[in-house]
């Protein structure tokens, strides 16, 4: 951990209001980008996104900077509070599960499909098929491709091991292409 960071924490461990802006000035974006991409409706995301910074301004005590560096840290906060409030709210979004596919069809396959497709058609489809997804899907998804986090990363913030981050992508990737393929027809 640098300097500018130990002292940040030193900062927002006293309390201190120019640690807390510093703090929300930094990493406020990527949090809210986070919760955003979970939580439906901008409110409600807004919402969430205050109670994950009470969250941190209350817990950073026990940040501790060996397991995780404090980006991380924080998405995992971010993570835990948008699935919280998602499983309180229950919005209606409708799952696809359990549809008919080859299941030998490959990661290059599926690859290979969304190549052949024109891009922005690709990405209209793309965007659809994840509403389809459940939240912890949907946030698997955004922290590995639009975060670019790392497995361990993904399985500090998510409680579990790398080997089921990789299992939990694989199935997700598979579910979306199921989706795209409904989708289309």
């Amino acid at each position: 951990m640098n300097t500018e960071t130990t002292e940040l924490i030193e900062g927002l461990c006293r309390q201190d209001r120019q640690a807390q802006r510093h703090l929300l000035l930094t990493y406020g974006e990527m949090v809210f980008g986070q919760v955003a991409r979970i939580v439906p409706g901008q409110e409600d995301a807004e919402e969430v996104y205050q109670d994950v910074f009470v969250k941190v301004f209350r817990s950073i005590g026990s940040y501790d900077p060996q397991k995780a560096s404090l980006s991380v840290w924080l998405s995992r906060i971010a993570y835990h509070e948008a699935l919280n409030f998602v499983r309180r709210s229950k919005p209606p979004v409708i799952y696809i599960d359990g549809m008919d596919i080859d299941s030998k069809v490959t990661e290059d396959e599926i690859s290979a499909q969304m190549r052949q497709q024109d891009n922005e058609q690709s990405i209209e489809l793309l965007e659809k098929a994840l509403l389809h997804l459940t939240p912890k899907e949907q946030a698997l998804i955004t922290m590995f491709y639009y975060d670019g986090r790392s497995f361990k990363e993904i399985a500090y913030v998510t409680d579990s091991n790398t080997s089921s981050v990789g299992s939990q992508l694989y199935r997700t990737r598979r579910k979306i292409y199921r989706i795209i393929k409904a989708l289309q027809q």
